[in-house]
């Protein structure tokens, strides 16, 4: 019987993030199970924990930071300020993921992200673009960006006015010199709303 327990608590120990990969504190439990469950199948893993993660990383994988003043996305109509009556919608980043392997002297990694998007006063459309952007940065007294990279997904209002999504960013891939850990680089994520999609131009006919 101890022999068994004291396997299970290394085993807990030393499991890595793909299991319980989310960095960052988790919504109301009532919303954890369908998006969670995405997240889980999408990251290899079993069950989500409905409890608070660890700060651990696997390895080679570096924490995710959501980005000073990139965690939320506002919309108004066009000319007007995202705020109090004039709101037509607001995004918001709850929780974040990510899953990395070694190749080489590459690291390719997987970065997890999904939120809540809420209607305002002024009304949200049926269907929303949500516009992400996923940065690797080493960090230092400096931080340099190595590669970023823009993420849309779509999300379909509901009556309720409060809709979740989330997507995985694929195919980011930077270089880790043998000499550097996961502890001298970090994923930033955050909104950008510059990397909306443009709506087409009407042709007009003469």
């Amino acid at each position: 019987m101890l022999t068994l327990a004291a396997t299970a608590l290394l085993t807990g120990c030393n499991g890595s993030n793909i299991n319980n990969p989310f960095s960052t504190a988790p919504p109301p439990s009532a919303e954890i199970p369908t998006i969670g469950e995405r997240f889980d199948q999408l990251f290899g893993g079993s069950k989500v924990s409905t409890e608070a993660p660890s700060d651990g990383t696997e390895p080679d994988c570096p924490v995710v930071k959501i980005r000073a003043g990139a965690s939320t996305y506002a919309v108004a109509p066009p000319g007007r300020q995202p705020i109090a009556s004039e709101l037509n919608y607001q995004a918001t980043i709850t929780r974040t993921a990510r899953d990395c392997r070694r190749a080489g002297g590459q690291i390719l990694a997987r970065i997890g992200i999904q939120g809540r998007v809420i209607a305002g006063p002024a009304g949200a459309p049926a269907t929303i673009e949500i516009p992400l952007r996923v940065a690797v940065v080493q960090a230092g007294v400096q931080e340099r960006v190595l590669t970023t990279k823009v993420y849309r997904t779509t999300v379909s209002m509901t009556d309720g006015g409060s809709s979740p999504f989330s997507l995985v960013g694929e195919d980011l891939t930077y270089n880790m010199p043998s000499n550097l850990t996961s502890d001298s680089f970090v994923f930033y994520v955050g909104f950008d709303p510059q990397a909306v999609t443009p709506e087409p131009r009407s042709s007009r006919r003469r």
